[in-house]
């Protein structure tokens, strides 16, 4: 659902929510609605994390390699300060701002925008990645997206890191991440837990 396109006779704005797991289409999404708040002649401003240089320093690119300008911000409260003049404020990759994000989002909503916010609702172990779930607390509206499984197909909610790292916050795509749902989800492969001496174990128990 994409509420209130339009502009409505109040003071108050309002939060969205984009979530889901990598490749799920979450900036996609983002785009395609600030894209159409700016069909609809409203203001738009989006950021995004200055850490984040995957793909373009000052742009929000999704996987499918759509685009749309943007903001690099190095912390959340520099988004109050550039975002006064706009209607609509768009924010990527929220799982890479801190805690003060929900404030600055409540702050905006306040005085009358309306904010999107698009990121990992789950880190690479599979638990609640801030400041997001803070975030989807707070919000009027909560879209969480899948992506598709690539082990059976089936709809993914987990990102599957495939690189050795304990660093909660680690940069990458899909030389890095895999989509995969609940039953094919590794915590230990995430974790950078070598499992083959069990399965090897296991083998020779049941031979």
């Amino acid at each position: 659902m994409e509420p209130h396109i339009l502009r409505r006779p109040r003071t108050a704005g309002w939060i969205e929510v984009v979530c889901g797991s990598m490749f799920s289409g979450k900036t996609e999404e983002l785009i395609r609605r600030m894209k159409r708040a700016r069909i609809a002649r409203q203001r738009v401003e989006i950021f995004k994390p200055a850490l984040d240089t995957r793909f373009s320093d000052d742009e929000v690119v999704s996987h499918d390699e759509r685009s749309v300008r943007s903001t690099p911000v190095a912390s959340a409260s520099q988004i109050l300060l550039l975002a006064m003049d706009a209607e609509v404020v768009g924010i990527d990759e929220a799982q890479f701002f801190e805690n003060d994000l929900v404030d600055v989002c409540k702050e905006l909503a306040l005085v009358g925008k309306r904010v999107i916010v698009a990121g990992l609702d789950q880190d690479y172990l599979g638990n609640p990645f801030e400041p997001l779930p803070q975030v989807m607390a707070i919000a009027e509206f909560v879209t969480k997206l899948h992506a598709i499984c690539v082990v059976c197909g089936a709809p993914a909610n987990h990102s599957q890191r495939l690189v050795a790292g304990s660093e909660q916050v680690l940069l990458g795509a899909t030389d890095s991440y895999e989509p995969r749902c609940r039953d094919c989800f590794d915590v230990n492969l995430s974790a950078g837990l070598d499992t083959s001496d069990d399965t090897d174990s296991t083998a020779q128990s049941t031979s």
